[in-house]
């Protein structure tokens, strides 16, 4: 354990494996909750897949909404600030949720719900964010690849793990246990990121984040289109594994986990190596086929072999695109310019639950796959302009 750190050089990296590691313990409260949102709305509030597909999308709603705030609050204030200010925020969320079980009457409890993932949507944005700048903050610009990739190791190794353990906390104990896991995990995170010490945010003119988000609204295009996989795992595969009677509901995000963060380990140097949209436009196709065979699934092997290969294809994007990002804007814009590039991403999760719950009624589970496969075709055409841009711009004149 670091005590008290201090920022140097020397340092930096082991304090990003830290903090990344409190983002792990906090990040449960996002991953124990969002398969059991699902089982608990569709279940014990006996409501349809659309408003539990919405019940999971609102939170990303207001994480879109909130990006931008959250982005200048860690320009102007620092980024341990916005961090730990979001991880209030995750507690919380935990704490209406907890409220929620004790409401007998349902619509009263649905709606309570909506506010707690509200909650929770602000605190991921802030959280989030607030880690993002930083970490690079912490290790330089030039290693903003390797924060991005570090960071979302934390983020999706949580998820990887949240969904069984929020699974089995929902089965012997209900959505109020799982409420207060979602109380104590971020407390924990607060309690080994309050003492590591801040980066002073950087003066400088900042532009309105209108002009930001046109500068990088190409490459969020392409992360938009890739949150969608990601958002149709993450809110219906345990909905379809539970209707089909098939054992494992709550292994799809943990194969998806998995598979995301063993990429990452290998493949982290590549978007510096070959280009971030060579790296993107390799990893769209990985994805597509992923949800094209989550879509077609007959058996639950092959169902979770969609998920690896989604969690294979997803894992590179954010940080391929991201990198970009940091290249394009000044350093004292990075934290509005990081919020904004993630709120296409958010946009993606927020807009596939309730859209694709739409289609599942009327459907089946499995057609949101096919969405999600439509979407990584249209991944595969963007990121394949962006690497032509990329071999345009370094020919010699």
């Amino acid at each position: 354990m670091p005590g008290t750190p201090s920022a140097d050089q020397d340092k930096a990296p082991r304090l990003l494996l830290w903090l990344a590691v409190a983002l792990f313990l906090s990040y449960l409260a996002v991953a124990m909750s969002m398969p059991t949102t699902t089982v608990y709305v569709a279940t014990s509030l006996h409501m349809g897949n659309a408003l539990a597909g919405l019940a999971v999308g609102v939170a990303f709603v207001s994480t879109i909404i909130t990006r931008g705030f959250a982005g200048r609050f860690a320009d102007h204030k620092g980024g341990k600030r916005c961090m730990l200010y979001g991880l209030v925020f995750y507690t919380l969320s935990g704490v209406l949720a907890a409220v929620v079980t004790w409401l007998t009457v349902p619509w009263a409890a649905f709606g309570m719900l909506v506010v707690a993932r509200l909650t929770l949507g602000l605190g991921e944005s802030l959280t989030v964010v607030g880690l993002l700048a930083w970490g690079i903050g912490l290790m330089g610009h030039h290693r903003s690849g390797r924060v991005l990739s570090v960071v979302g190791m934390g983020m999706y190794g949580s998820l990887a793990a949240g969904s069984p353990v929020g699974l089995g906390l929902y089965n012997q104990g209900g959505y109020l246990l799982v409420a207060l896991a979602c109380i104590a995990t971020p407390v924990v995170g607060f309690a080994m990121a309050a003492p590591v010490t801040a980066e002073p945010p950087l003066g400088g003119d900042r532009l309105p984040i209108s002009r930001i988000i046109n500068k990088i609204a190409d490459l969020g295009l392409v992360v938009f289109v890739q949150g969608i996989g990601f958002a149709a795992i993450g809110a219906f595969m345990p909905l379809m594994f539970l209707h089909r009677h098939w054992p494992h509901a709550a292994l799809g995000l943990t194969f998806f986990g998995v598979a995301f963060v063993l990429v990452r380990i290998l493949c982290s140097h590549l978007p510096d190596k070959l280009g971030g949209a060579r790296v993107a436009f390799v990893s769209m196709l990985v994805e597509t086929c992923g949800q094209l065979l989550l879509w077609q699934a007959a058996t639950p092997n092959v169902a979770l072999a969609g998920a690896f290969l989604t969690g294979c294809g997803c894992s590179m994007i954010f940080p391929a695109m991201g990198v970009e990002v940091v290249r394009r804007v000044a350093p004292q814009m990075r934290g509005t310019a990081m919020g904004g590039f993630a709120a296409f991403q958010d946009l993606a999760y927020g807009a596939t639950g309730p859209l694709t719950g739409l289609l599942a009624e009327r459907a089946g589970d499995s057609i949101v796959f096919m969405v999600g496969g439509m979407a990584g075709v249209g991944g595969l055409l963007l990121s394949a302009r962006l690497a032509w841009q990329e071999r345009i711009a370094m020919m010699p004149d």
